[in-house]
């Protein structure tokens, strides 16, 4: 029982949450959706969004004719 007590104090103690993998999900989780508009945006447009405009700070990203053949850029 002593040995129980010990454990639990000590753990009071310590911190106990761990901050860097939450940091690691919040950042991946705002790039992931970054990314993903970025390529929706990019994308053939929806129904009901194709005369819409791009908003200004979503880049324009060009298609290559030929991906993956000839020399490199």
């Amino acid at each position: 029982m002593v040995l129980l007590m010990q454990a639990a104090a000590q753990a009071a103690n310590e911190p106990h949450f761990p901050f860097a993998f939450t940091a690691v999900y919040v950042i991946g989780f705002i790039a992931a959706v970054t990314i993903g508009s970025i390529a929706w945006y990019n994308s053939k447009r929806p129904v009901g969004w194709e005369d819409k405009e791009r908003p200004s700070i979503v880049p324009k990203v060009e298609k290559d004719e030929t991906p993956g053949v000839g020399e490199p850029k």
